[in-house]
């Protein structure tokens, strides 16, 4: 379905939420709101192709319906018996995760789907974590405490890929980085009054930061090396080692 939500939206704009409503729009509304997703959806894939060990999982936290979870099962050699995990608190999400993925008979590796605060999962055996354009989502002060149970949980060689809409920073760069992202959004056929819109919904509820600040945090968390591997305007991905 369409993304029309923010051209219906009448008086004061409600705080984002991934509702029923984000659900049945969601695959139109990421692949035009963030410049480079299928980039970042292929990133996962070829990661999960050279870093799968046997027996061993891969997480997507904060999964939504599924579409890095669906990327990785193509490239993934089903010998290996991996198992994908999907994570999201959203229940609407994961029902329609359930019906894209699992009822659709796609999949040729087993999927798990848990509805569980990210924050709270148990994460364990792992050979890839994707985190995309999820920790942005995360009250600042809780991010730390998620990459480090994300690290312990990696096996040796393992590695985390993690997604981000950023702030630049230089400001004047970041100005126009912002901009730049208008303008790829009106492109995909938004209006401005709908990216206006978006815009006041997404305050307080989506939190960028500086990509610094995600390589420290990265680095703290016992990471020993990343690497940011593409960007595109504001939005970048990372590729953290364990």
């Amino acid at each position: 379905m369409k993304d029309q939500i923010y051209q219906k939206v009448m008086g004061e704009v409600p705080a984002f939420a991934f509702d029923e409503e984000v659900t049945r729009v969601f695959p139109d509304m990421i692949e035009r709101s963030v410049p480079g997703y299928q980039a970042t959806l292929s990133a996962a894939a070829a990661l999960a192709q050279r870093l799968a060990t046997p027996h061993s999982k891969i997480y997507e936290l904060g999964c939504s319906r599924g579409a890095a979870l669906l990327a990785i099962d193509r490239k993934l050699d089903p010998s290996l018996q991996v198992e994908l995990v999907g994570v999201d608190c959203s229940e609407a999400m994961l029902k329609a995760c359930q019906k894209d993925l699992v009822d659709s008979k796609m999949l040729k590796n087993h999927l798990s789907l848990i509805q569980e605060d990210i924050r709270q999962v148990e994460l364990k055996d792992a050979s890839l974590i994707v985190l995309n354009f999820t920790l942005q989502f995360i009250p600042i002060q809780d991010r730390l405490d998620l990459l480090c149970r994300a690290k312990k949980a990696l096996r040796p060689g393992g590695a985390l890929l993690l997604s981000e809409k950023i702030r630049l920073a230089d400001e004047r760069i970041d100005t126009l980085c912002i901009d730049l992202h208008h303008e790829f959004k009106k492109s995909q056929g938004y209006s401005e009054l709908e990216i206006a819109r978006k815009r006041d919904a997404l305050v307080g509820v989506l939190v960028p930061e500086p990509i610094q600040a995600h390589k420290d945090r990265l680095s703290a968390a016992g990471f020993s090396a990343s690497e940011v591997w593409y960007q595109a305007f504001n939005f970048c991905s990372l590729v953290a080692l364990a």
